[in-house]
């Protein structure tokens, strides 16, 4: 097992939802997905963006798409309109997230590096 950044397994989107943002965290590979089901909880990404995220984080599955939605709520200061914070839509989120650190078996880093290579070409 290599300790990695979850960048290095998944990528990410996020945005706003009023006062709470929305982090989209989608597996590089299939397998990585069965992974992350199980090692991602809303309890680990309340942990790690607790800076931010003053409520609770809710997570859903996507299996559909190799992917996890989490909703971060009270982390926008308000939301969009009336929000001082500087990135009021949350769109910095998703990459918060993917600097969590990992405990990731081998062959998952396998995976993920030949789909990028795959993709690059």
């Amino acid at each position: 097992m290599a300790k990695v950044h979850l960048l290095e397994i998944a990528h990410g989107r996020s945005g706003d939802k009023g006062n709470g943002s929305n982090v989209g965290i989608i597996a590089r590979h299939p397998e990585i997905y069965s992974f992350l089901v199980e090692v991602l909880t809303s309890e680990k990404v309340k942990e790690h963006m607790k800076h931010v995220c003053k409520g609770k984080v809710e997570r859903y599955e996507m299996p559909n798409i190799g992917a996890l939605n989490f909703i971060l709520h009270e982390s926008l200061g308000g939301g969009g309109t009336v929000s001082l914070k500087l990135d009021a839509q949350g769109k910095t989120h998703a990459a918060q997230v993917l600097r969590m650190k990992l405990e990731v078996p081998q062959h998952l880093l396998n995976l993920a590096k030949k789909e990028e290579r795959q993709a690059a070409s």
